[in-house]
């Protein structure tokens, strides 16, 4: 299972981007913990001057603005690739579609 940390104060931006991975986890049935993070120290603790920012696994994956369907995807599907242009065979695990 894979942790997800939305940081934000709690702008539009963020709140879309909390749930855009909630529903493609549950569209993708991928099994996620998603926490949204909103103490300022915090957020700057991950070294996050720009939000929404994505922690994944305790790496930040991405800061500022709503991260793209193709990159969530990508993320909740394991693959290092950040675009579906950079996914060899179009499949986002390696040639079983999560």
């Amino acid at each position: 299972m894979k942790n997800f940390k939305v940081l934000g104060t709690g702008c539009t931006n963020c709140k879309t981007t909390l749930k855009l991975i909630e529903d493609i986890a549950a569209e993708k049935g991928v099994t996620i913990q998603l926490e949204k993070v909103e103490d300022i120290q915090t957020i700057m603790s991950f070294g996050v001057m720009s939000t929404p920012g994505v922690v994944m696994d305790g790496k930040v994956v991405h800061a500022g603005g709503v991260p793209g369907r193709d990159r969530i995807v990508s993320w909740l599907c394991g693959d290092t690739a950040t675009t579906s242009s950079e996914k060899s065979g179009g499949c986002c695990s390696g040639g079983k579609c999560c």
